[in-house]
């Protein structure tokens, strides 16, 4: 890492993709673009705007390089000032993928362009339309003042004609980058949560090295213009987690990890293990256990098969040593999971009742957990619920309207909640969950 005062600069070529509204297939012509530039031979680095754990497998796998999130509330604009210039100085093209449309949320992905200086290529799904796609082109651009359309992507375009009624639809200031037609390569399967994990799709090298082809056949093969960043290094973490081991559950049933949390934890000394609770049947040698998200309702069977990794959680907190669970990890942790085929599978029981798909969204947006050492900022998304007669210690708080959100439980040194936390936004904090000393956090 760069000397504390240090400031990084770099200069590239670099782009915000964003769209119209989601569904415009932004994250497709995102990780294509990747693709297609790394298969020219260049370095790129692709980022994704907000929290989002599925997109980012995408991009990682489409640009061959590690994908952070952005976002000017829960990560903070100086960290994304940071990772963007060290980005330029290191790569030959920088790629930002949006959140949902430009100018949707608070703060949305326009603000990070404004402030950043990037350009903005807006993806718009052309099917259905002709002139009017120009004056939808038009509108984002002159919305407002302080951020620059630089191009357009029409996507799902239906003929060659039609990509050339809709490029001379257009002003001359505002160009048609290319003319995408509709082309299977440019479809991943989804699910309830966003886009299917990239490891379960076995031949997505594939998909994006036959969507990069399509790109570059309507011409999307040219870099976008240079951009200029410059930041300051973020400081040094404390090395409150020195010669700790925490083993972390990942395989399918568990993989919403944000690389900065992970790169949090080892820079305040941690050593961090994997584990899977589909097929291990004990615990590494380990301090501390993190349960991150996931899909533990696509392998509730597996999970409450596995009685062994059962009786491994239990004992270990039973010990009162320190776990913390966000969203599918706190499912995991209560004594039953329904399905969303109404199929009831023991889980481990380290929390009393039952978590139940709801076959709906349940919980939705930004928020934090404030305490004495700190705002520990992130985010919530769930299709299920709980039902326990256990109190909760504490309430995160909604972003966007002040109000109370999710519940934070508490049994012994364990800290389970559907809210997926930012570590670097309070390092003290998240150091002292792993301690097992977050005081504030009353025994339940």
């Amino acid at each position: 890492m760069s000397a504390a005062n240090e400031t990084i600069r770099g200069t590239a070529p670099a782009a915000l993709i964003s769209a119209p509204g989601s569904g415009s297939g932004k994250s497709l012509i995102t990780a294509a673009l990747a693709r297609l530039h790394r298969n020219a031979g260049r370095t790129v680095r692709v980022f994704k705007f907000g929290p989002d754990y599925l997109d980012p497998m995408v991009l990682e796998t489409a640009s061959g390089g590690p994908v952070y999130q952005l976002h000017p509330w829960m990560t903070g604009m100086s960290e994304c000032r940071w990772r963007l210039a060290r980005a330029a100085a290191e790569a030959d093209l920088v790629l930002v993928e949006g959140a949902m449309g430009l100018f949707d949320g608070d703060p949305s992905s326009a603000d990070l362009a404004a402030a950043t200086g990037l350009p903005v290529v807006p993806v718009i799904d052309a099917s259905g339309m002709a002139q009017t796609f120009a004056a939808v082109a038009q509108g984002l651009a002159y919305y407002r003042n302080d951020i620059k359309l630089s191009a357009v992507i029409a996507n799902r375009v239906g003929s060659a004609g039609h990509g050339r009624m809709l490029a001379d639809a257009l002003p001359e200031a505002l160009p048609l980058l290319g003319a995408v037609p509709r082309n299977e390569a440019l479809n991943i399967p989804d699910r309830h949560l966003g886009l299917v994990q990239a490891n379960e799709i076995t031949d997505l090298d594939e998909r994006l090295d036959r969507a990069a082809e399509v790109l570059a056949e309507a011409g999307l093969d040219q870099l976008p213009a240079e951009v200029e960043l410059a930041a300051e290094p973020p400081p040094e973490p404390p090395r409150l987690l020195e010669g700790k081991r925490i083993a972390i559950a990942r395989d399918a049933a568990f993989a919403f990890i944000y690389r900065a949390n992970r790169d949090l934890l080892a820079a305040m000394g941690a050593e961090l293990i994997e584990f899977s609770p589909l097929v291990d049947t004990e615990l590494p040698a380990c301090d501390a256990l993190w349960l991150p998200g996931g899909y533990p309702e696509l392998h509730a069977a597996q999970l409450s098969a596995n009685s062994a990794m059962h009786e491994a959680l239990r004992a270990f907190h039973a010990a009162d040593r320190p776990i913390l669970a966000e969203c599918g990890g706190l499912m995991y942790c209560m004594d039953e999971l329904l399905d969303d085929e109404e199929r009831l599978h023991a889980m481990p029981g380290l929390l009393p009742g039952r978590a139940i798909m709801a076959g709906k969204l349940t919980g939705l947006g930004l928020q934090s957990l404030t305490l004495s050492d700190g705002e520990l900022r992130g985010h919530t998304f769930h299709h299920s619920r709980l039902e326990t007669d256990r109190e909760p210690v504490a309430r995160t708080t909604r972003n966007r309207t002040g109000t109370e959100g999710e519940a934070v439980y508490r049994s012994r040194n364990l800290v389970a909640s559907y809210y997926h936390a930012w570590f670097p936004s309070a390092p003290e904090l998240v150091a002292q969950l792993f301690l097992g000393t977050a005081q504030e956090l009353d025994h339940a």
